[in-house]
């Protein structure tokens, strides 16, 4: 078989919202990441950029199963010596309510160029609110 390659000009991408309410953070993070790859389409090519967009609100109900909220660690490091960072679920959320969901996705995108490319295409916002209305997204069910 024949490798599809699609040019970039002839490629359809769509828009999609997910409502991450009350939703388990890994599931809505690995059904974004395959979208966002394409991976959904018969025309999905590994290493080029055919996924669609996505726009998810509410990432701040997210829900964590078990002890995980508590449990949870994030690492950062500040780049000085001894300037290793750990947050927990709770205050990561707390703080910052977009970020458990955008790493969780970040994990699930290839390293490199293409993996950073495609994280551009997704917009997690906290709130209900969707700032990207005007490109009329289809709901997406998790």
């Amino acid at each position: 078989m024949k490798t599809i390659f699609v040019k970039e000009h002839e490629a359809v991408r769509n828009w999609y919202v997910i409502d991450a309410a009350d939703k388990p953070l890994g599931r809505v993070a690995a059904k974004a990441a395959a979208v966002l790859r394409g991976k959904h389409k018969p025309t999905y090519t590994p290493n080029q950029e055919m996924g669609d967009y996505i726009v998810i609100i509410n990432a701040d109900k997210v829900a964590v199963t078990g002890n995980k909220a508590d449990g949870k660690i994030y690492y950062h490091h500040t780049g000085y010596a001894g300037g290793l960072k750990s947050f927990t679920f709770n205050k990561k959320i707390e703080r910052h309510p977009e970020d458990p969901l955008k790493l969780a996705i970040k994990g699930m995108l290839p390293n490199g160029r293409l993996g950073r490319k495609l994280l551009k295409n997704v917009k997690i916002f906290a709130g209900s609110e969707n700032p990207c209305a005007a490109q009329n997204p289809q709901p997406l069910e998790v």
